[in-house]
């Protein structure tokens, strides 16, 4: 072939690449912009949604906002929620007590030693456990606790019941925060001479720790929403807790706002509004704690953008 045909042949193929670049070039484009399009208007659906929603509730529990919501009980339809105020806060800070070390110690064992066998049959239990309606871990808290054992309506019944929902959650957000830690932590820790316990609790573990407190934020914020497991174990109260933990009902939020905004009394509407308030501050409050420790976790580690 001549120099003057193998130069035709390159300049042809460089031509057809060209040609052929700046096809893919002009579908990625307008793939490209289908994406940023769709990214955006979803973006702006759920914000709107959010929005409209905090908008609606706070407009509506406005006229229920005053101290005596936080200084009086229930009465009936009316009065205020100091009694489920702190029923909420029993209910959820109990269940939290209970379930938190069981799940760390679980996400310990499935992030360290959970390759074998038990291993994947608890990561497996714990995904089954995950998808099991609230309602259903509620009426078997019934059959239970509630008639078998006859503690009938009670605070143990709630938070033992709450607790049983918490665990999966806590034990997967323990397991991927320390799964998220470099092996050369690991190794280094084992470099020195230190034990597997103290690798696992004084090296591990401390950095593990904002990813783990996010999980049981998550958590915490996931029980107090909870409404069907407890009005088959909780039951309800107009009155404060008396500190009886079987035997005795307890009032909480949800039920407010579950049972008080089908009354056709305007004083129960503006309670149910002003419950469903309350929950939502709340939840959102421990979500964005959640996240400022996991941004705080990843500036400390220089990793975040």
């Amino acid at each position: 072939m001549s120099a003057s045909n193998l130069s035709s042949t390159v300049t042809q193929i460089k031509r057809g690449g060209t040609l052929q670049a700046a096809r893919i070039s002009w579908k990625r484009q307008v793939f490209r912009g289908v994406g940023t399009v769709f990214i955006w208007a979803s973006f702006v659906i759920v914000a709107a949604a959010f929005l409209s929603i905090i908008a609606d509730v706070l407009i509506k529990a406005l006229p229920g906002l005053k101290l005596s919501l936080f200084t009086e009980v229930s009465t009936g339809m009316g009065g205020g929620l100091k009694n489920a105020i702190e029923g909420t806060l029993v209910l959820s800070l109990g269940s939290l007590l209970i379930a938190a070390p069981i799940g760390i110690a679980a996400g310990i064992y499935l992030s360290e030693f959970g390759t074998g066998l038990a291993g994947k049959a608890l990561r497996f239990l714990s995904d089954v456990l995950v998808g099991v309606p609230s309602i259903v871990l509620g009426y078997v808290g019934y059959i239970t606790m509630v008639i078998y054992l006859g503690w009938q309506f009670s605070v143990a019944a709630g938070i033992l019941t709450l607790s049983v929902m918490l665990l999966p959650y806590i034990a997967r957000t323990t397991e991927m925060a320390l799964s998220n830690i470099p092996p050369a932590v690991r190794e280094a820790g084992f470099g020195i001479g230190a034990g597997e316990g103290t690798v696992i609790l004084r090296i591990l573990l401390p950095g593990a720790l904002p990813a783990v407190m996010t999980g049981l934020f998550y958590a915490l914020a996931l029980s107090m929403g909870e409404t069907a497991p407890l009005i088959y174990t909780a039951g309800w109260s107009n009155y404060m807790w008396n500190g009886q933990f079987t035997n005795q009902p307890i009032g909480y939020l949800t039920y407010v706002i579950w049972t008080f905004i089908n009354e056709p009394f305007e004083e129960a509407h503006v309670l149910a509004f002003a419950a469903a308030f309350l929950i939502t501050l709340v939840v959102l409050s421990l979500i964005l704690l959640g996240r400022w420790m996991v941004i705080w976790q990843l500036r400390k580690r220089g990793s975040y953008r």
